[in-house]
């Protein structure tokens, strides 16, 4: 079975975070440069919901009043603008806009700005160390149409980028997979078991047993495995046991090929996170040109 991906990934992103100076005060920030060269491997998609809204720059600071982003699309809950004003059907409209264009382009990953009213997804301020009343509005829908999520700030430690980057490559691959056959969901699983493992082991020891116990094809289960495991591959992984499983398959490696890696250290190696993401993307790097298998990061994006 195939485990690269050829097609460039579609990715929406809060446009404030793009450069776009599209905040209520007119900042922006460009969260790519941390990328380098590799931001071409995506294809961007920059949105602003309250923009979308009609409200313009520069623009009344906006807040939740009465719940969340859920109570708001429920009617429980309203936004208004720092000097009182009721704009929720406004801001409902823009973020209706935003997740129409993302759906009509193909997109189901987004990149969102933390603490905002809007696009928030586990913060809706940045005041202090409050947390506001997540989800925002806009960061509401991206939930319910289960969106693969990446905090903007998670761009700038080279660990945390390089850990979406290898499983959202994997849940692309995955999504757009068609598994139709008992073979395809035992092929599907040995490539992609060892990443879930790191994420979850123990809800990854489940579904290893389930897959080993089937008889014959089932779509409803095949169907049902194929979402638990996006939904494990939404979810970050741990600096601590990013560096486990890195050391755990490069001595596999070693021992497979014979051969050492300088700069590959042991998990309780002291190293910044630069060296960690370094050690990351060689062994990456290295077993993708020898045709060997890295179960840290088991799918790569390469232009055919």
């Amino acid at each position: 079975m195939e485990s690269i991906i050829s097609e460039k990934v579609q990715v929406g992103i809060s446009a404030c975070m793009y450069g776009c100076e599209v905040r209520y005060n007119k900042k922006g920030w460009d969260m790519l440069t941390y990328f380098g060269r590799e931001r071409e491997a995506f294809i961007w998609h920059p949105m602003c919901p309250e923009c979308m809204s009609g409200l313009g720059v520069p623009r009344d600071a906006i807040r939740i009043t009465g719940g969340n982003g859920f109570d708001v699309w429920n009617g429980k809950a309203r936004v208004k603008t720092s000097r009182g004003e009721d704009i929720t059907e406004k801001v409902k409209n823009g973020a209706r806009i935003c997740m129409e264009t993302l759906k009509n382009a193909g997109v189901y990953v987004y990149v969102f700005m933390e603490g905002s009213p809007s696009c928030g997804v586990y913060r809706t301020t940045l005041k202090n160390k409050r947390i506001g009343k997540p989800p925002g509005v806009f960061g509401a829908l991206l939930l319910n149409e289960g969106f693969f999520l990446i905090p903007a700030a998670d761009m700038q430690s080279p660990v945390r980028r390089w850990d979406w980057r290898r499983r959202l490559h994997a849940f692309v691959w995955l999504k757009n997979m068609e598994l139709d056959s008992t073979v395809k969901l035992y092929d599907m699983w040995h490539i992609i078991k060892f990443l879930c493992q790191e994420i979850d082991n123990e809800q990854a020891k489940t579904i290893g047993r389930e897959i080993a116990g089937i008889k014959g094809f089932d779509e409803e289960f095949a169907q049902d495995i194929k979402n638990r495991i996006l939904m494990i591959l939404r979810r970050p992984s741990s600096l601590e046991r990013i560096k486990h499983m890195l050391w755990k398959n490069y001595s596999f490696y070693k021992k497979k090929a014979g051969v050492e890696v300088e700069g590959i250290m042991e998990p309780t190696g002291l190293r910044n996170m630069t060296h960690i993401a370094k050690e990351l993307m060689d062994m990456e790097v290295r077993t993708y040109k020898e045709g060997t298998f890295f179960g840290s990061a088991p799918i790569i994006y390469r232009r055919v």
